[in-house]
């Protein structure tokens, strides 16, 4: 990686937004009929820019939550429609990639043979459940749930060891709940109460549609086995600390840990047997789990995977099925009206289940090659800019800075979709088999995941698909990413003046790159290694700024009495404030000295702040809400405008804020981080 200062990217930008006519203004990338200018600014710069669009879009009846992501969402889910469908049409190859994709979807669309069929598919493992005689079968068949993705009270992968980034290592962690979180489970107040008895009718219908004996007493005993599992769980906030989860044991070890569970069974049932070591990430939840584990009758253990199975087919099945899931997950849970469309399902079976295929196809059609030479240089403008706030940090000390800036220098970035596709000829696909289509995907994925033991590190993966409108760092790694489906309007608009995109886009690849440098991120190093690196003075300093963030995010309240634990998201608002803070230098910078020109009455400045709330108009159903105050690291969109714009003096400045404005705070006030 070279940091070099590239600044053809605004003649780049300028020249394609003239398109050809020197007289024509510049398009802003402002979104103007969406504002209430009956807000002001200073006061509420969510509403400013979105208060129009917010009275009158209505969520959408087949979504708990609707904005710009989900709208993008939405259109790359037509896209992949027409790539899916054309090839259901096509009558190509068996075994080829069209077949594979067409023919998912066409097993999943096929109504009637999926009435037809039954609880069939499902047979062979519901008998292997009945027939558990030991605690080795109980083991067994976690194992066997594990390669079909069928939820267990713990799960376990292969990964980068984060202590030693060159090899790949087992993990394990805490699962097994049906529930969101640990704290559904406990929560007193009347609305979780009522979630937790609606829960219990839930799967006392799933059992009953199973034709499950004793089905109501029997979800009496599942949901108890939960709740233990729940008691044990560690927090959110705890399992965010990379060291604090990084625990290594021997096979040997794990004897001791959890005596009464045979690890020798389960490292040969898995398929495993040169995992020497293992990382688990909840000690103390594995120790309880193994006291559950011998204290269960098998009776229990049959009822609770015979549950999981039913349950985690139930999308697949009859009518009766798909509906009871939706009716708790959907509407209770997250308050959405009505089910999405069969198609739309049928495309999210495809994209779950054979993602690189259908996006090997989806950029061929979707994604312009402009767009990624574009972002290449807008990515290197960003870590340029970044590399200069680094240097010029006060409260950084020298060594630290030192080692911030090789951090930095090693960077990767991958945008678009990956240089290398990956083989899925051993992969069968059948038109008429839905639920053994889904095994085997599982299955496919599973080995693949536990043959990377004793591997070279895979350097070309990637962990999303390039249809999908999101982005990620990877610590481990040192990469961002950036997928093909983000990089579009109000994201990245190429025709659009550079203000709006460094303000959208610009933000959105300074937050992954903030990743590195956040509160978890920080502690991994250039070659992705999870060491102390910091002097204490500098985690001292760092950690005083960050908790300004974690006070002032835990006093929002987006729901009923509920507020954010800014201890919890607290990754996600420092890579807000931290990538809107480096995109803004980094356009500064590609301006050359230049004064911006005023579009459509706003500065430079003004449409840049602009374009990053835009990015964030989302509406949530109250159900949804609570859900995400529990469960979602990222603040409510309301609270990534202005939580974030609040601390910034350039915000102040361009908006003229002064004091008794709701969104002004004194200098010494201002959280200053990256």
């Amino acid at each position: 990686m070279h940091f070099k200062w590239i600044s053809s990217l605004l003649v780049l930008l300028v020249g394609l937004a003239y398109a050809g006519d020197q007289t024509k203004l510049l398009q802003s990338g402002i979104d103007q009929e969406y504002f209430d200018i009956t807000v002001r600014a200073q006061d509420d710069f969510f509403r400013y820019v979105n208060g129009t669009w917010l009275k009158e879009t209505k969520i959408p009846q087949d979504k708990s939550n609707y904005g710009a992501f989900i709208a993008l969402a939405d259109q790359a889910k037509k896209d992949l429609r027409r790539i899916i469908e054309e090839a259901a049409a096509s009558g190509t190859t068996a075994g080829s990639e069209a077949q594979k994709i067409g023919d998912f979807y066409l097993s999943f669309m096929d109504t009637s043979l999926i009435r037809q069929r039954g609880l069939q598919p499902l047979q062979p493992l519901l008998s292997q459940i009945n027939s558990i005689k030991n605690r080795s079968h109980v083991i067994q068949l976690m194992v066997e749930l594990r390669k079909i993705g069928v939820q267990r009270p713990f799960t376990y992968w292969i990964s980068q060891d984060s202590k030693n980034s060159d090899a790949y290592i087992t993990y394990i962690t805490q699962s097994g709940l049906g529930l969101p979180d640990r704290d559904y489970y406990f929560k007193e107040d009347e609305k979780f109460a009522t979630i937790r008895e609606r829960y219990k009718e839930y799967i006392t219908t799933i059992l009953n549609l199973g034709h499950v004996a004793s089905a109501e007493q029997k979800a009496l005993r599942i949901f108890d086995m939960e709740r233990n599992f729940a008691h044990h769980h560690w927090t959110r906030v705890e399992n965010r600390d990379p060291h604090k989860t990084y625990n290594k044991f021997t096979i040997h070890q794990l004897d001791s840990l959890a005596p009464y569970f045979m690890w020798n069974d389960f490292i040969e049932y898995a398929d495993i047997p040169q995992a020497k070591e293992v990382v688990v990430r909840q000690p103390d939840y594995l120790q309880a789990l193994d006291s559950i584990f011998s204290a269960r009758s098998l009776d229990d253990w049959k009822a609770y995977f015979t549950y999981k199975t039913l349950h985690g087919a139930a999308i697949l099945l009859s009518k009766s099925f798909v509906q009871a899931r939706f009716d708790f997950y959907g509407k209770t849970l997250s308050g959405t009206e009505q089910m999405e469309p069969r198609w739309k399902r049928a495309v999210n079976a495809v994209n779950g289940n054979l993602g690189k295929v259908v996006g090997k196809v989806y950029v061929k059609k979707h994604f312009k090659p402009q767009a990624k030479e574009s972002m290449v240089e807008l990515v290197e403008n960003l870590l340029a800019a970044y590399e200069q706030r680094i240097k010029n940090l006060q409260w950084m000390s020298a060594e630290t800075r030192s080692k911030a800036l090789t951090k930095l220098s090693k960077f990767n970035y991958k945008i678009g979709y990956p240089d290398k596709w990956k083989d899925y000829s051993q992969l069968v696909v059948k038109k008429d088999e839905l639920i053994e289509n889904y095994e085997r995907a599982s299955r496919f994925y599973y080995k693949r995941n536990v043959q990377k033991l004793g591997q070279p590190i895979d350097l070309d993966e990637w962990f999303m698909n390039p249809q999908t409108v999101n982005a990620y760092y990877n610590p481990r790694l040192n990469e961002i990413v950036f997928p093909a489906a983000i990089l579009q309007p109000p994201f990245f608009n190429l025709a659009a003046d550079d203000a709006v995109n460094y303000g959208a886009i610009g933000a959105v690849i300074g937050h992954e790159i903030t990743h590195g440098f956040d509160d978890q991120g920080r502690k991994y190093d250039g070659n992705g290694n999870l060491n102390n690196w910091w002097t204490e003075g500098d985690i001292e300093r760092f950690t005083q700024r960050a908790e300004g963030l974690v006070e002032q995010y835990s006093q929002y309240s987006p729901v009923d009495t509920m507020h954010l634990d800014g201890e919890f998201t607290l990754g996600e608002n420092i890579a807000d404030l931290g990538g809107l803070t480096i995109a803004y230098h980094a356009y500064k910078r590609s301006l050359n000295g230049q004064q911006p020109a005023v579009i459509e009455g706003f500065t430079g400045d003004q449409r840049f702040f602009i374009g990053w709330a835009q990015v964030w108009r989302r509406k949530y159903r109250p159900d949804e809400m609570r859900k995400r105050v529990l469960t979602d690291p990222h603040s409510p969109s309301e609270y990534r405008v202005i939580g974030v714009v609040t601390n910034m003096p350039a915000f102040h400045k361009a908006f003229n804020l002064n004091e008794g404005d709701k969104l002004y705070k004194d200098e010494q006030e201002l959280v200053k981080i990256w």
